[in-house]
């Protein structure tokens, strides 16, 4: 059933331009994999279903320039640095439920909530995008996760783009960051990819369906809605243990 698991993240996540990756890691962990072993396997994941998302919101005309190249800029090398950091148990559980917790935020809210974004300038897009998307990116490359989870709701909440542009950045930021965050992986060794080829044909399936439905037509908010109550349980089991 796992594949059945990982194509069902993979749509509805991509329908929001996120990969699915704390998610993968999550359900994994859950299975009692060890956490040390399961960050490449989600990363890897998580680059098939964004590579679909990014060109099908490049097509559909969302992929804004000016709000993405703050974010990424620190993104990459932090990244980088953060998957080579080894991680406690307590701290993966913490960092993956709280990233699970944006997840479920910001699929109970209503697209409509974000219909008039504010004009942003280059001065301030750069003076907070390079800090904070730097700081994500750490995060996201310690857990093994694309970062756009914790970026999406932040961006909507402060009102910095249309909420279809605010996901082609997201899609985008987990592209960069995944690469990045998977090479520092690799680097701390200990992967094992036996599981890898039937999960990736599921979220190839499941990302596309989901990129083509996010880019070009309204997500359902009533689906997305019930899959946040599961990941809001998932992410409080993540917290309770860490705690």
């Amino acid at each position: 059933m796992l594949p059945v698991y990982f194509f069902l993240i993979a749509l509805f996540y991509s329908m929001v331009g996120f990969g699915g990756g704390s998610s993968y890691i999550a359900l994994l962990a859950l299975m009692g994999m060890p956490y040390q072993t399961i960050p490449p396997i989600a990363l890897v994941c998580n680059l098939i279903v964004v590579v679909g998302g990014c060109w099908h919101f490049y097509r559909a005309g969302y992929l804004k320039l000016k709000l993405i190249l703050p974010f990424v800029l620190l993104s990459i090398p932090m990244a980088y640095l953060g998957g080579r950091i080894p991680i406690s148990n307590t701290a993966f559980c913490f960092v993956l439920g709280f990233s699970l917790l944006c997840v479920a935020i910001r699929m109970f809210v209503p697209d409509k909530w974000f219909e008039n974004p504010k004009e942003i300038s280059w001065k301030a897009a750069w003076f907070l995008g390079v800090p904070m998307g730097g700081f994500l990116g750490f995060l996201a490359g310690l857990v093994g996760i694309g970062g756009g989870i914790l970026l999406s709701p932040l961006l909507l909440f402060l009102r910095w783009g249309h909420v279809k542009e605010v996901a082609a950045t997201a899609s985008f930021f987990i592209l960069v960051n995944s690469a990045s965050g998977l090479l520092g992986q690799m680097q701390k060794g200990g992967a094992d990819f036996s599981l890898l080829l039937p999960l990736a044909v599921a979220v190839f399936l499941g990302g596309q369906i989901g990129s083509r439905l996010g880019a070009y037509q309204l997500p359902k908010l009533r689906l997305q809605q019930l899959l946040a109550l599961l990941v809001l349980y998932i992410s409080v089991r993540l917290i309770g243990i860490a705690i």
